[in-house]
């Protein structure tokens, strides 16, 4: 493995040395103490990032990652057990495109290597960094944003922070199969921006759908390989750290939902905080309190993490429904084990740049539901996921 030590500072002593409870977090991690050496067995890496000059005004968004571990560290070990180890802070390039491909590198050796990496910290636009990690795996990737909004503003002169979702979807080599951007407020996005999104197949929901039946959530958090996170997201009462925090949004709960929901993803492989500033924080450190227990939740969704999808063993109940239309019929599997659906979408184009990239396209494919779904058909009522996840793929 390439060695990671040039990329970041140690983990600095004070953030941890009054921690004396020994079942707490910081008790069952490795701390990079100057080597960054990753154990045999590690399963995720912590990095913390400092980079802010591709924020508008950027606060003091560089000691984010370090503040949210002070609460991080003190919190209760769950259940599972931990291989974590929490490898620093990422050293800035000298320019912040620099810093973009150290991210990237970093979170490609990472992944190459079966290593979640968990991103904490900087500007929401370093999860352009955090997408070119797969550049080079040959394989096409779903990715999921949490946002209040969408940065796709296409004028160059504009913050990346206000452009990092442009730069995903436009850039080539494209690798991009699939975009979701989850808990918009429609009255703080264009319009246009949304239609752009539509005519590209990309998955939107508004912020009153994911809080009307969260559970509805988890489906479309588990198509995803790359999830990042805009703190901004957040209700300012729940969650005022964030500049031009907003009266409404997720609750803290319902963030720390979507994080289980997604650390239970056997597909995804890196995931990313964002957009912390410790400066706009009240005065018992609220929100770094509340990114600390969503990263909590999603490493306890990881270490819970069960390996499904083969539909042909016994650990599964299939459901033939009959429809009376086209199709004619809707095939739907549940897991025995952890009470999740999938259905089957048939796909009819012939796309061999699709094939050659292995997503395990064929006359059809799984893709996840929900109960919803499935008593939907049993009503005769073709699946909204059904029938977008088929026009998708014509």
């Amino acid at each position: 493995m390439t060695d990671l030590s040039l990329f970041f500072d140690p983990v600095s002593d004070s953030l941890y040395e009054n921690i004396i409870d020994r079942s707490s977090f910081f008790f069952q991690l490795t701390i990079n103490n100057g080597k960054a050496e990753l154990p045999d067995d590690c399963t995720i890496a912590l990095i913390g990032l400092t980079e802010n000059r591709g924020a508008e005004n950027s606060g003091n968004i560089a000691v984010a990652a370090d503040e949210i571990r002070k609460k991080l560290y003190t919190l209760k070990k769950g259940a599972g057990p931990y291989s974590i180890m929490d490898l620093g802070n990422l050293r800035n390039g000298e320019s912040y495109e620099e810093t973009t491909q150290r991210i990237s590198e970093v979170g490609r050796v990472l992944i190459e290597n079966n290593i979640l990496p968990v991103f904490i910290g900087g500007s929401h636009d370093l999860d352009y960094g955090q997408y070119l990690s797969y550049e080079g795996l040959e394989k096409l990737i779903s990715v999921c944003t949490i946002d209040k909004t969408v940065d796709m503003s296409g004028d160059k002169e504009e913050a990346s922070e206000h452009r990092h979702i442009q730069k995903i979807v436009v850039h080539e080599p494209n690798y991009l199969f699939n975009f979701t951007l989850l808990g918009y407020q429609s009255y703080l996005i264009d319009q246009t921006l949304l239609n752009t999104l539509e005519k590209l197949h990309f998955d939107t929901f508004r912020l009153g759908y994911l809080r009307s039946d969260i559970k509805e959530i988890e489906p479309i958090v588990r198509e995803a390989d790359m999830m990042s996170f805009d703190l901004t997201a957040i209700k300012s009462a729940d969650f005022p750290g964030v500049k031009n925090a907003q009266p409404f949004g997720l609750t803290g709960e319902e963030a720390c939902q979507v994080c289980w929901y997604a650390g239970l993803n056997e597909k995804l492989s890196s995931v990313g905080f964002y957009g912390y500033d410790p400066s706009e924080d009240d005065k018992n450190m609220k929100s770094a309190m509340v990114s600390a227990v969503m990263i909590w939740y999603f490493i306890e969704g990881v270490i819970n993490r069960k390996e499904e999808q083969n539909f042909k063993t016994n650990d599964y109940l299939k459901f033939v429904v009959p429809i009376g239309g086209e199709p004619d019929q809707m095939v739907f599997y549940k897991s025995k084990f952890t009470d999740r659906w999938w259905m089957e979408v048939p796909l009819t184009r012939e796309d061999e740049e699709i094939n050659k990239w292995d997503i395990g396209i064929n006359k059809t494919c799984v893709i996840p539901c929900s109960y919803k779904d499935y008593e939907q058909a049993g009503q005769g009522v073709i699946p909204d996921r059904w029938i977008v996840a088929v026009n998708k793929r014509l």
